[in-house]
C-alpha cells in the first residue's frame, strides 16, 4: 500500500485548500448572519450559493462520485484527503463542492440502480447541484438498526404503487430545495427471506398525501446545514411502479450498497473535524493563562493534544486503508475495514472534540465557536449508518468465523 498521494491529487488538494480559505472560512460567519435574516430558517443563505458557483468554476464539484460520466472520476483514495479537507467546515464545504448527504448517497443510488429515465428527472439536477433530495428510511416505530424491521408498506395497485408510513429523521426533507425522496418500504412484507421484502421507490415532494409533519432537533437545536431532520407522514401517497429503484425486493441490497460509500465519506469528514479541532484547541492554549501560566504549560492540556495528535494519524491511516481497499477489491472485500472506520471514527473524533469543549471553557458550548455543532455531529454519526453497537456485532461474527 502506498498512501502518497499521486500528482492529481496534489493538485486537487491544492486548489481545495486555496478554496477553503480563500472562500469558505471567510464565509461561515457570513452564513449565519444570512440565516438569521431569512424568512424561514431552511432557506439557502445566498453565500452558499456564491460557494457553489465558485466551486464549479474551479472545477471542485461532485468529487465524491467515481464515474467520470457523473462526478471527477476520482478513485476512493483519491478523494478522501479532499473529503478530510472539507471535513473542516462541515456544515458549508460538502455543500458548496455538491458532495453533502444525502444527496451524495442519493445521486450513487440512481447513478447505480436508477434507469434512463429515472437519471433524466432526478439524478441530473441532483448534479448540477439545482435541487436536494432526501433518503426516507428511519422510523420511529420501531428500532430501525434492524432495517428488516421497516413497517412503511409498498403496495401495488394496478401501475401505481402505494406508500404508507411514517418516518423520521429524514435529513434534507426541511429544505424548500427538497423535490425528491427516496423511500424505503415493504413491497412483500410475508415474504420468507426478510432481506428481499424491500424495495426503494422515488416519491416526489409535492405528491399528493407526503406531508413534511415536523423538524427534528438534534441535541436541541435545527441541523439548517443539510436542510434539517424531518418527520415524514405517507398517507396512501401514490406514484407511478416506473417509480421503483431497480427491482422489487432489491430495497435492502441498494440500502447496503448505498451505505458503505456513505459510511467512509463522513469518517474522512470526521478526521477532517478533530483537525480542526486540534488546531483550535493549540491556539486556544496559547493564547490564555491560568493559574500562573498558559495553558499550552500545563500538563493536562499537553496530554489532551498530544493524544488528538496520535489518534488523528491512526484513523487516517485506517480510513486510507479502507480507500485502498474498496478500490482494489470493492466493497464487500473491505467490509470489515468498513465497519472498522464506522466504530472507531466517530467515537475517537468525539473524545478530541470534548476535549477542545474543555479547553475552550463556556466559549466551547457556545455559538462563537464551530466545537459544539460538530461535536452534535460527531456524535450523531455514532448513530446514522447503522449504529456502532450493529457494526460491533456483525465485525465480532467476522472474527469469531475464524475459530468455529
Amino acid at each position: 500500500m502506498d498512501f502518497a498521494f499521486d500528482a492529481r491529487t496534489e493538485e486537487m488538494r491544492a486548489k481545495l485548500l486555496a478554496f477553503m480559505d480563500e472562500y469558505v472560512y471567510p464565509a461561515e460567519p457570513v452564513a449565519e448572519e444570512q440565516r438569521a435574516a431569512l424568512a424561514s430558517p431552511w432557506d439557502t443563505p445566498a453565500v452558499v450559493e456564491e460557494l457553489k458557483a465558485q466551486a464549479r468554476r474551479q472545477g471542485l464539484w461532485n468529487l465524491f462520485l467515481p464515474d467520470t460520466e457523473y462526478g471527477a472520476g476520482l478513485t476512493n483514495l483519491q478523494y478522501a484527503p479532499l473529503a478530510e479537507i472539507t471535513g473542516r467546515s462541515p456544515h458549508l464545504a460538502p455543500t458548496a463542492t455538491n458532495c453533502a448527504a444525502p444527496d451524495t448517497g442519493n445521486m450513487e443510488v440512481l447513478a447505480q440502480f436508477g434507469d434512463e429515465a429515472q437519471k433524466k428527472q432526478w439524478l441530473e439536477p441532483l448534479l448540477a447541484g439545482e435541487i436536494r433530495s432526501a433518503f426516507a428510511m428511519t422510523e420511529p416505530e420501531v428500532a430501525s438498526s434492524d432495517a428488516t424491521n421497516i413497517t412503511t408498506l409498498i403496495e401495488r395497485d394496478g401501475d401505481e404503487y402505494v406508500i404508507t408510513g411514517r418516518k423520521w429523521y429524514i435529513s434534507g426533507a426541511m429544505s424548500p430545495d427538497c423535490h425528491i425522496f427516496i423511500v424505503m418500504g415493504k413491497t412483500d412484507p410475508d415474504g420468507a427471506d426478510i432481506r428481499r421484502q424491500q424495495s426503494m421507490v422515488l416519491v416526489p415532494r409535492d405528491t399528493p398525501g407526503v406531508t413534511v409533519r415536523r423538524a427534528m432537533r438534534v441535541f436541541g437545536y435545527e441541523d439548517h446545514s443539510h436542510g434539517g431532520h424531518a418527520e415524514v407522514v405517507f398517507d396512501r401517497v401514490r406514484v407511478p411502479v416506473t417509480n421503483l429503484i431497480g427491482e422489487e425486493g432489491g430495497g435492502f441490497a441498494i440500502a447496503q450498497a448505498r451505505l458503505g460509500p456513505g459510511r467512509i465519506h463522513h469518517c474522512m469528514r470526521l478526521i477532517g473535524m478533530a483537525e480542526r479541532a486540534i488546531e483550535l484547541m493549540c491556539r486556544r492554549a496559547v493564547s490564555r493563562t491560568a493559574f500562573g501560566k498558559p495553558l499550552a504549560q500545563q500538563g493536562v492540556v499537553q496530554n489532551w493534544i498530544a493524544d488528538a495528535r496520535v489518534t488523528v494519524e491512526q484513523l487516517r491511516l485506517l480510513v486510507l486503508k479502507t480507500a485502498w481497499l474498496m478500490d482494489t477489491v470493492g466493497n464487500r472485500g473491505a467490509h470489515t475495514e468498513i465497519q472498522a472506520i464506522k466504530i472507531a471514527t466517530p467515537r475517537a473524533v468525539v473524545d478530541i472534540l470534548d476535549r477542545a469543549i474543555q479547553l475552550h471553557g463556556a466559549g466551547g458550548v457556545s455559538q462563537d465557536f464551530p466545537l459544539a455543532e460538530v461535536y452534535a455531529a460527531a456524535r450523531t454519526l455514532m448513530l446514522a449508518d447503522g449504529p456502532d453497537e450493529v457494526h460491533q456485532r456483525s465485525l465480532a461474527r467476522r472474527e469469531l468465523k475464524k475459530y468455529l
